[in-house]
């Protein structure tokens, strides 16, 4: 490497130093790195389905839990959903669970128990975008596969000063060319490693600890004391607020539950049926359903943020009289009455879980 180092960086000493980096400063000790010489595809696969839109540190648990439970990808393909999504509930983002279990029966159907190595092959999975194929590939195949998540859209942004919004298709493309340009020829896990290291613990959103970053002095945002201003931020709505009423509906040791429809918030969760809020008619059909003339008692649940909303569920308790029995139930199973000890064992919204917890220890 004979430029200067005042000199803006060039592509080809961009992979350099960042493997060179990653080897001496870079995280060694997550534990989907711990698989030995021969990488476990079907661990790098989850933890890079876990690892979209969440935190490492929030990972780490779920991962270790999740592996517990299914060791390998056949043991995922052959489980049930509900025993996925109980193992998934509380990660959030639950259309991920339910493509990591579609993508497991995949993998075995399709092709044998053995994840492809091909980054397009990869990407026909259910839940593996480009880049999360491209991830796969390079960790557990060793293959000269592109990532751009959110860190390494920011690290080349301000590496190479790449302006503009982020939101039209021509940006991306860009930016995926100019990822796919700075592919070493060697090391390729190393590398990869290293561009989410780099994003994740120096190149932050917010004060990037510049001073300990290996591109420093070549770093085009950082000659230009620009730093924060790439990638361009898009400015931010306020979330729009909608309101919900949930049915707590008891019978003795019981609670009634409802499977929440596979798209849309919890899809596939077990969660309490929902009415319009103060609306009487559904309130006194939900009565004659559960047999319950009585009083009914109203009062608030919860307050939940979701990326493009925020949910406020008010609670509807009612006791249901003796005459239901297990008339209310589907036949199809997507509704049914659960006793409050067997709730750990269904995937349940983390709210909605913890509105259950209080009533289970109330007398």
């Amino acid at each position: 490497m004979t430029d200067a180092p005042d000199r803006p960086i060039e592509a080809a000493l961009f992979a350099p130093l960042l493997i060179a980096w990653q080897r001496t400063r870079g995280r060694h000790t997550l534990p989907w790195q711990q698989l030995g010489a021969a990488r476990d595809a079907y661990r790098v696969w989850l933890a890079e389905v876990m690892l979209q839109q969440t935190q490492v540190a929030a990972v780490i648990p779920f991962y270790r839990r999740f592996l517990d439970r299914f060791p390998d990808v056949r043991a995922l393909a052959e489980a049930s959903l509900d025993d996925v999504m109980q193992r998934w509930s509380g990660l959030g983002y639950y259309s991920r669970a339910r493509n990591l279990h579609a993508a497991a029966r995949q993998v075995v159907e399709r092709h044998g128990g053995q994840f492809p190595e091909d980054p397009a092959l990869l990407e026909t999975l259910p839940g593996v975008g480009r880049s999360t194929a491209g991830a796969i590939a390079a960790f557990a195949f060793a293959r000269k596969a592109a990532i751009l998540d959110g860190n390494v859209k920011r690290v080349l942004a301000r590496v190479f000063l790449v302006e503009g919004d982020q939101r039209p298709a021509a940006y991306t493309a860009r930016m995926w060319a100019l990822s796919e340009s700075l592919l070493p020829d060697a090391d390729i896990e190393r590398y990869t490693q290293g561009l989410m290291d780099l994003g994740a613990t120096v190149c932050t959103p917010r004060r990037p600890a510049c001073l300990i970053c290996p591109l420093e002095t070549r770093c085009l945002a950082h000659r230009a004391s620009r730093e924060e201003d790439l990638p361009m931020r898009v400015a931010r709505k306020p979330l729009p607020e909608r309101r919900t009423a949930l049915l707590l509906v008891t019978r003795g040791d019981r609670v009634f539950l409802e499977r929440r429809p596979p798209s849309g918030i919890w899809g596939g969760l077990w969660s309490l049926p929902e009415i319009p809020p103060d609306d009487a008619d559904s309130l006194d059909a939900a009565r004659r359903r559960f047999d319950a003339p009585g009083p009914v008692q109203t009062g608030p649940g919860f307050v939940h943020g979701f990326t493009h909303f925020v949910l406020h569920a008010d609670t509807v308790r009612i006791s249901a009289g003796p005459a239901v029995d297990t008339r209310c139930e589907d036949p199809a199973g997507a509704s049914r009455w659960v006793r409050f000890d067997e709730l750990a064992q269904l995937g349940l919204p983390t709210p909605v879980r913890a509105l259950l917890a209080t009533r289970a220890r109330e007398p």
